[in-house]
């Protein structure tokens, strides 16, 4: 499975909506991949928003991952453990080289470097990593990495210059799902 440059993940804390209609706004806006995350819900509330979710994907041929260890395509958390039966596509968030390290060695299929830059959503994982800390994740992943925290659409071309496949977008997109389309733009002129 090849990603798209742009990766929206879900917060429905942020959203200006129900999440599923704000998710519909932003595939409208050309989101192709989504990250479901809610993990404060019942896993039957998440199987229900996931296959919602699903179908505002489908006739766009897009693809969603579910945060945590079921489903066909996961996102994992830094500290998750690998499933023991390998879905068929794997991502992992990374906050440093050890964990990027660790991602590669677990045969992941894309990873996410954050927070590239400050952001309320990401508390706790230290200093934002800035450019070239990201540069430096970027040259040791072994996979597609995609800068996530605080990333804003005139921000992307730093980011692809650093080595980066693409971007994670969460409170941005979840505030104004509209944006999707400055980011794809910025992500269609490449890097500098």
């Amino acid at each position: 499975m090849k990603l798209p440059t742009l990766m929206v993940l879900t917060d429905r804390s942020q959203c200006s909506g129900p999440l599923i209609d704000v998710v519909a706004v932003a595939v409208a806006a050309g989101a192709r991949a989504v990250v479901l995350r809610e993990k404060d819900l019942s896993e039957a509330r998440r199987v229900e928003m996931a296959d919602q979710l699903r179908a505002v994907l489908a006739p766009v041929g897009g693809v969603l991952m579910i945060a945590g260890a079921r489903g066909d395509a996961v996102h994992l958390s830094a500290s998750d453990a690998f499933p023991t039966l390998r879905p068929s596509f794997v991502g992992r968030s990374c906050h440093d080289a050890g964990e990027v390290r660790h991602a590669g060695a677990e045969g992941c299929d894309y990873l996410t470097a954050s927070p590239v830059f400050a952001t309320a959503s990401k508390p706790g994982y230290g200093p934002a990593l800035g450019v070239h800390g990201l540069a430096a994740l970027t040259t040791i992943a072994t996979a597609p990495v995609y800068a996530l925290g605080g990333v804003q659409p005139p921000d992307v071309a730093d980011c692809l210059a650093a080595g980066a496949s693409g971007v994670a977008v969460m409170g941005p997109v979840m505030r104004t799902p509209e944006l999707v389309a400055a980011y794809l733009a910025a992500l269609s002129q490449g890097a500098p």
